[in-house]
């Protein structure tokens, strides 16, 4: 489970207002969060995604070129949202924010069932859009506990909004 309890790691000063001055810098590392066999089966439930390299332990165990199960590419992309909230990209003082999409997508290196992972983000650009409201663009990668390729990376956008 990500840990949305931690105290955000975003450097000092980071804020709706002044975000042009972070873009380019890294923001920060979320917590490790486990990728267990009961989250990729729930996932699989949610998308009717059964292939059994997923959820067939006995048959990824003796037929997997990875020896086991691993997560779905989307579960781990879908992960990154509430990372990215995890490590504080959506400034403190912003009324809310929505993710607005992901580009340049590409899954790197499996993630077996039981391995943790967490996103490292970095500010591509913050647009403002008139009425209260920015677009942020960040770089994300997806990084596996022992590993030394990413399971994923890509850029992902969310607009936010101003708080009050």
């Amino acid at each position: 489970m990500v840990n949305r309890a931690s105290t955000s790691r975003v450097p000092s000063g980071y804020s709706y207002d002044n975000l042009e001055r972070f873009v380019g810098l890294e923001l920060g590392v979320s917590d490790w969060v486990t990728i267990d066999q009961t989250r990729i089966d729930l996932f699989a439930e949610c998308t009717g995604d059964h292939q059994w390299i997923h959820v067939d332990r006995d048959r990824a165990a003796a037929e997997s070129p990875f020896g086991g199960t691993i997560a779905h590419g989307f579960l781990v992309l879908s992960m990154l949202a509430a990372m990215q909230i995890d490590l504080g990209f959506v400034p403190p003082d912003a009324g809310g924010a929505i993710n607005a999409g992901v580009s340049n997508v590409r899954f790197k290196t499996p993630v077996l069932a039981g391995s943790r992972i967490r996103a490292r983000v970095r500010l591509l650009s913050a647009e403002a859009k008139g009425s209260g409201r920015k677009l942020l663009v960040a770089s994300a990668t997806v990084e596996v506990d022992g590993q030394s390729a990413p399971a994923l990376t890509g850029e992902i956008a969310a607009m936010i909004f101003k708080g009050k």
